[in-house]
């Protein structure tokens, strides 16, 4: 009888220490998983305000955004997303793609927002673009070879205008092809366009007035603007097309705003059109 007594003390004392192991090794392994989550926590945070920011450009759309004689990708639009990520303490990675590559990765998700001269209009918020506040106004403008003869819309009846893709000098001339009685031809980029008219492809083209003015002097065009032409100003914004990006346009318009208060917004576009 003793002997099972003791072989039972045994087995109790045996299952005590077990219970106590068990015991310590799941609070170890709790405050493991604690800790982990907490690690995780940290780097979703850090990963989070170190996000990189794509903008997404048009190659050649001078004043606002064209690579130098230096092969370097300046222009107002670049020199304006750099001094604003500056102010506000974010990293951006400019992609120049062209206008209707750039649209085209904005609303893939493949960029995270459109900066390349983007009129605001209704039409195109319509479509989900969302806009920053005003960073310029511009507006649209006809220009015909030297000596043409075109110096009116009424000019034009007959006539065959260059327009570039999706933009809103396109926009502006298919609001007025059937009132003034001219045909519209389409073309990727603006130094074709130009080229169509020059080449007499083309009898007039259409775009924003500052890059056709720019465009002009510096490729010594045989193109003069018609400023009867002209269309009501427009505003110019970045745009996302993402409300998950929400967060980089508040951004973006403090920023704007920012460097607007201070100063280095006028510099920037004494640079590129002087006073």
């Amino acid at each position: 009888m003793k002997k099972l007594l003791a072989l039972a003390l045994v087995a109790s004392m045996t299952l005590g220490l077990a219970a106590c192991g068990s015991s310590d090794k799941g609070a170890d392994t709790a405050a493991e998983t604690e800790t982990k989550t907490e690690d995780t926590a940290d780097t979703a945070d850090t990963t989070a305000s170190d996000k990189t920011w794509v903008i997404a450009m048009d190659t050649v759309f001078r004043p606002f955004e064209y690579t130098d004689e230096n092969g370097d990708f300046v222009g107002i639009d670049v020199d304006i997303i750099k001094a604003v990520a500056a102010d506000q303490g974010f990293k951006i990675d400019i992609q120049s793609l062209g206008w209707d590559a750039a649209v085209t990765a904005v609303q893939a998700g493949q960029a995270d927002a459109l900066l390349a001269g983007a009129s605001i209009t209704d039409e195109r918020k319509a479509n989900g673009w969302i806009f920053s506040d005003s960073y310029y106004d511009s507006y649209q403008v006809f220009a015909t070879k030297t000596g043409s003869g075109i110096e009116t819309l009424e000019d034009l009846k007959g006539k065959t205008v260059a327009v570039k893709n999706a933009t809103a000098g396109a926009q502006y001339a298919e609001s007025l092809k059937d009132e003034y009685g001219f045909k519209v031809d389409t073309y990727e980029d603006s130094p074709t366009m130009y080229q169509a008219v020059v080449l007499g492809q083309a009898d007039a083209c259409v775009e924003d007035k500052p890059i056709m003015a720019d465009s002009i002097k510096s490729g010594n065009l045989d193109l003069v603007i018609a400023e009867s032409t002209a269309s009501d100003v427009a505003p110019y914004g970045l745009a996302i097309m993402n409300e998950k990006n929400q967060e980089f346009l508040d951004m973006f318009n403090a920023g704007l705003k920012e460097i607007k208060d201070n100063g280095t917004y006028d510099e920037i576009l004494d640079k590129y059109l002087g006073n």
